[in-house]
């Protein structure tokens, strides 16, 4: 048996899950606001927060930050939006879990079962602002105002800040706190082939050129009644930015070799880590485009400008790691080591500082150390060996692209965004560099 705290507007689901609950003799209090659950909350503290997302004075999340600083069981989140189910599943940890309104009873009494098996309090990172976004720093605290007053509108978003700071998972929060019900579709402009861009973006039709063997939808109409993400915007073909601008003004596609357009349902969001007016007068964004997405611009700040928010972040990415498993921890001169750091690679570096002092800690020591050092591709030692009297620019390149490799472990896709190039412009200095090997 569990004492359950009931949180939900909608009486005739109240009384319906109520009756449930007691059936299977559960003790259930409901809340129908915000402000009555945390009243609830400071009474007496409940085994289960059965919680729905949307309520009169704000947004069922709000709840965890104070849920997180209790040893509560169990958080169960309730949506009648099933296209909030890739932003709940982000959050991390055991102790949450969602359900979908009409809500099955099978699943509800399955969840409650499972209660012996969770080990441990709800963790910061099951707090996590829409499931995924860690900071508490005021201008991060704007950006999730931002978020919630752009999200449930058709607004086009672009978000502008530099490499590494979390534009994807704005733009994931975003479409989660949306409620649509289609797909998050992410596509990185840099990767798009320059002769089949208008073919992988609006669609082709079978016969339409040569190779087209059957009829190919296109990412739009993938996204139809979901969200499109558009990751390096200023990457995009300038020639293909026009049609790009139609479909935001129309909310139609023409795909390529049909003579009718095709009516979408998809939300936009764009992201680039260059600044526009500087895209703009280098003719790789197109001004009457940027000023359609830049209706809604979000800024994410860079790491050194959040200083604070650096413990909170170390600790999520050493919780994930741990995959609900004790172990050392960062200790407070390890965490001021972290602050001092400047982050040239923002919170993208951040994480994989603590993965590689992760992976390389001793299992019996009580704290994890860093390495001696870590300092980024972009850092004073790349840049001093780089610009080295005698040495060719091509060299530099060279070796830049290289140790940003390394850095990154091999990922192509995040040296890329670090260097700033697209992902094609990376594979052809890597095919080149192969062939003078060769030569």
């Amino acid at each position: 048996m569990a004492q359950v705290l009931l949180v939900d507007d909608e009486p005739d689901f109240v009384a319906a899950a109520t009756e449930m609950l007691q059936m299977h003799s559960h003790e259930v209090e409901t809340a129908e606001t915000l402000a009555h659950a945390r009243a609830a909350l400071e009474r007496t503290l409940p085994d289960v927060l059965l919680l729905d997302l949307m309520l009169p004075d704000g947004n069922g999340l709000e709840l965890l930050d104070e849920a997180s600083a209790q040893n509560l069981k169990k958080v169960i989140l309730i949506t009648g939006h099933p296209g909030i189910k890739s932003h709940i599943k982000a959050l991390s940890g055991p102790a949450v879990a969602y359900l979908t309104k009409p809500i099955d009873s099978s699943d509800l009494m399955r969840l409650l079962r499972e209660l012996d098996e969770v080990s441990g309090p709800i963790t910061a990172d099951t707090a996590a602002h829409f499931g995924a976004l860690i900071g508490e720093h005021e201008k991060m605290r704007a950006v999730y105002d931002q978020i919630e007053r752009v999200a449930r509108t058709n607004t086009p978003v672009l978000v502008v800040g530099e490499t590494g700071t979390g534009k994807e998972l704005v733009a994931e929060a975003i479409h989660g706190a949306s409620g649509r019900s289609g797909e998050f579709v992410p596509v990185n402009c840099g990767s798009l082939s320059r002769e089949l861009a208008g073919s992988e973006l609006f669609g082709h039709e079978k016969g339409s050129f040569t190779g087209a063997v059957r009829r190919h939808p296109g990412f739009f109409k993938r996204a139809d009644a979901g969200t499109l993400f558009l990751d390096e915007i200023t990457e995009m073909p300038i020639e293909l930015q026009p049609h790009f601008l139609r479909v935001l003004e129309t909310g139609k596609v023409l795909p390529v070799g049909s003579e009718r357009e095709t009516a979408v349902d998809t939300r936009i969001v764009a992201a680039t880590n260059r600044e526009p007016e500087q895209a703009i007068a280098d003719r790789q964004l197109r001004q009457d485009l940027y000023f359609r997405l830049s209706v809604f611009p979000i800024v994410m700040p860079p790491l050194r400008e959040r200083r604070n928010d650096i413990p909170l972040l170390a600790d999520h990415f050493l919780s994930q790691l741990r995959q609900g498993q004790p172990g050392a921890g960062l200790g407070e001169a390890t965490l001021r080591r972290l602050q001092a750091y400047h982050w040239p690679g923002n919170v993208r570096e951040l994480r994989h500082v603590v993965q590689r002092a992760f992976i390389m800690a001793d299992p019996t020591a009580g704290e994890i150390e860093l390495p001696e050092r870590f300092d980024s591709p972009f850092a004073a030692q790349v840049s001093k060996r780089g610009l080295e009297a005698g040495r060719s620019i091509r060299d530099v390149e060279r070796e830049l692209i290289e140790r940003t490799l390394l850095h990154f472990d091999g990922d192509k896709k995040a040296a890329a965004e670090t260097l700033g190039i697209s992902l094609n412009t990376l594979y052809n200095r890597l095919n080149a560099y192969q062939e003078s090997k060769r030569s």
